[in-house]
């Protein structure tokens, strides 16, 4: 058919024809012609006069070329010349306002598209504010509106490296060729002027790097947020020509979007490891108070996140625990945080190491020199109470030593005073430890001190249970901890959790009152405590049988990415596997 057919249908163009004969009366005839040859005739059976007859008129429309209206008249000539112009004007106006009217109706179409585009996307990419999924959901889209290109690349900013580095990829069998791309004057031309570009056959492009012969065509959208360029969507092909101009519309929309997205996340990564860095120094602000401790908030972080990871990667002994990767991460905040309240504890309590401070001991030996007796072997009494003050049991001998040196007064300026004063000599008669009752007490408030100075800070609704779990960290399943004494089934998972890499940290590093225990032996005592009912059985079970796995994993992460990030990414594979 005729271009007029494209918009017009033959019927419109036929119902026209007849009320334009109408007007010339009986024996008239009228005919579209395209090159010469008739197309669309009125009557239909004078189709053969046009081949045959010179037309009376004829007419050019404006539709298109070539094309022209034919009149053979019985009548007036005059009237055939005008009748022929009216028709032509008609058809000619008929086929514009049908152009205009598909044009509106295309131009609405794929605003249409552009508006549905967004309405999906956005939910899609702002589901998650982390880098990874928000990449991971631009490219999906890229595949769900199957834009060609059997290869992409999305690029990102890194904030420590001018240039832009592979986040996600599919199709490219060279990984490497990821890296010599981001290095192409194409790629640095879009990035810096922020503008998408189609290019349709890389060869013949000066700016193209013919070392890249797997590319053909690519098409290249910056993502810019409100303040920056983000990075950058790249679409590749084999073959050359198969990118088009509303392909690069429908992806700059997304584009946009995306980048918007990527902006939030990058800024969320940003605060999420400014607050680590902040808890950290927190932490190690504390631990720095006694030197035997410090860096103990930040192993017993790392291992009691890689340990609640590897739980929920076992679906064998765990099948109903599946931790996520917010409550992953509220485990880590807790085990950063969760000796913060030791802030409140007087310095001599928290190094204490001995059951006399040195000085103190050093003045009941200056009471002993002023003892004139015999009997009294001073240089050794001395040495056994020494050795007394830093025991972590004392024995028999000690505690008859320590009640015989209570009798025993010295005399100075006139007064007599006791060798040993009572308060002096309940310390030296601990049973276990160095610390008194109420030096004890100091230091089993320190959880609920922890949770009281937290309290204040707001902390975000997905961490509802961060408190608790700080709280918790010294109770005990047969409710023998501190600070409320609550039995197993008040306690929460991630406290009985928290608690054994608690300990277990705590034996395998050296104290003021003990020497650093081996793996082997802290493992040991992890079940002796199960075994009496103290600790969560199953747990610690797993934990002794997965300790490699639990301990390689923390420490694969320290100085590197964000362990938080990595172990989250790592979960998160696993459950799509």
């Amino acid at each position: 058919m005729t271009q007029v057919g494209k918009f017009l249908r033959s019927t419109t163009v036929r119902t026209l024809l007849k009320k334009a004969l109408a007007t010339l009366g009986p024996g008239c005839a009228m005919a579209v012609v395209r090159d010469g040859k008739t197309v669309i005739c009125e009557p239909q059976e004078s189709a053969a006069d046009f081949d045959t007859r010179k037309p009376d008129a004829e007419v050019g429309l404006d539709t298109a070329e070539n094309i022209s209206l034919k009149v053979l008249c019985s009548t007036s000539i005059e009237a055939a010349c005008s009748c022929a112009e009216l028709a032509a004007y008609s058809i000619d106006q008929l086929h514009a306002m049908e152009t205009a009217r598909r044009s509106i109706a295309d131009e609405a179409l794929n605003k249409y598209r552009e508006l549905a585009l967004l309405h999906r996307s956005v939910p899609r990419f702002n589901t998650s504010l982390r880098l990874h999924d928000v990449v991971g959901a631009l490219l999906n889209e890229c595949s769900r509106e199957s834009h060609p290109g059997e290869m992409g690349v999305i690029y990102l900013n890194a904030t420590k490296s001018t240039t832009p580095v592979p986040s996600r990829s599919f199709g490219f069998r060279d990984k490497q060729m990821l890296h010599t791309l981001c290095h192409s004057q194409i790629f640095n031309d879009v990035m810096e002027r922020g503008r998408a570009e189609i290019v349709n056959d890389v060869q013949k492009d000066p700016r193209w790097d013919d070392s890249i012969t797997e590319i053909r065509a690519l098409l290249a959208i910056p993502l810019i947020s409100p303040n920056r360029v983000e990075g950058l969507l790249l679409l590749a092909s084999r073959k050359p020509g198969i990118f088009q101009a509303a392909h690069q519309k429908h992806l700059t929309t997304m584009a946009s979007v995306a980048g918007i997205s990527l902006s939030n996340a990058v800024h969320f990564e940003e605060t999420r490891i400014l607050m680590d860095a902040i808890l950290q120094a927190l932490a190690e602000a504390i631990d720095s108070r006694d030197p035997f401790t410090a860096g103990h908030s930040r192993r017993v972080a790392q291992l009691a996140a890689a340990f609640a990871n590897t739980i929920s990667q076992n679906t064998d002994t765990f099948p109903e625990v599946q931790f996520s990767e917010n409550e992953i991460r509220e485990i880590y905040y807790a085990g950063i945080l969760h000796d913060i309240g030791k802030i409140g504890i007087r310095e001599e309590v928290l190094t204490k190491d001995s059951r006399l401070p040195q000085k103190t001991l050093e003045i009941i030996r200056a009471r002993m020199e002023l003892i004139d007796s015999p009997d009294l072997d001073k240089d050794a009494v001395f040495a056994q109470l020494n050795d007394l003050n830093k025991a972590m049991t004392p024995s028999d001998d000690d505690l008859l030593l320590v009640d015989k040196l209570g009798g025993i007064f010295c005399s100075a300026n006139g007064r007599d005073l006791p060798l040993i004063y009572e308060d002096e000599a309940a310390c030296l008669s601990l049973s276990y430890g160095n610390l008194t009752a109420e030096e004890r007490d100091e230091i089993q408030r320190h959880p609920a001190e922890s949770e009281r100075i937290l309290q204040h800070i707001p902390v975000s609704n997905e961490f509802t249970d961060l408190l608790t779990i700080i709280r918790q960290h010294h109770e005990r399943m047969d409710g023998s901890g501190y600070p409320d004494g609550l039995p197993g089934d008040d306690l929460l998972l991630q406290s009985r959790l928290m608690a054994i890499v608690d300990i277990y940290d705590a034996v395998t590093q050296e104290r003021h009152y003990k020497p650093a225990l081996s793996s082997e032996e802290a493992v040991k005592i992890l079940m002796a405590e199960a075994n009496s009912g103290k600790l969560d059985r199953r747990m610690a079970v797993f934990f002794a049988e997965n300790l490699n796995t639990i301990e390689r994993m923390a420490d694969s992460f320290r100085g590197g990415r964000s362990f938080l990030y990595e172990a989250a990414t790592q979960l998160a594979l696993h459950r799509q596997n």
